[in-house]
């Protein structure tokens, strides 16, 4: 049960899954979270350093859209300026909306990944999808009573995920 809520990858922050990075796994489409994932609830829109990452994405041929939780205005006014294909409300760990970005971008399961912050959303969705997951850390996590006991039923996934990635990877002594 572990394993299918494990995400594939995990990195510190959004500005880690560079382009380099996608291309050598051979991700050539990203199916994107947008709040706690690349900025704050409470950012409106995407400052320069994530415009400049959108930027070199798009440079390197990585196609992008949104799959949110959200409500269409706070995706809408996100999106703005970078004018990606979006699905606010997007009922993740269903899967419907992440199967449509892909029919957007033109990719297929095996070279496209979903980017998120929560393992019982963004990565069981992938996971349903049947596409790569990259899990990075909340941003700014909510303090709310359900965001806390989320975050607290993620600890034991996550362990397992570090404890396998040890093993397959032992630190050089």
């Amino acid at each position: 049960m572990r394993k299918y809520f494990c995400p594939d990858y995990r990195f510190d922050t959004y500005r880690q899954v560079t382009p380099e990075f996608l291309k050598g796994a051979g991700i050539c489409a990203l199916i994107l979270d947008i709040d706690n994932t690349l900025a704050p609830y409470e950012q409106p829109e995407p400052d320069g350093e994530l415009l400049a990452w959108f930027g070199a994405l798009r440079q390197n041929g990585v196609r992008c859209a949104f799959v949110s939780n959200n409500h269409p205005e706070r995706v809408g006014l996100f999106n703005r300026t970078l004018g990606l294909p979006m699905y606010p409300k997007g009922r993740k760990p269903f899967r419907k909306y992440l199967v449509r970005a892909m029919a957007d971008m033109q990719s297929g399961r095996s070279d496209t990944a979903i980017m998120g912050d929560q393992v019982f959303t963004d990565v069981w969705a992938g996971r349903a999808a049947g596409i790569r997951t990259i899990l990075v850390p909340p941003i700014r996590d909510k303090r709310d009573f359900f965001t806390r006991l989320k975050r607290r039923l993620e600890r034991p996934v996550l362990r397992y995920y570090d404890k396998r990635k040890n093993k397959e990877h032992p630190a050089d002594d």
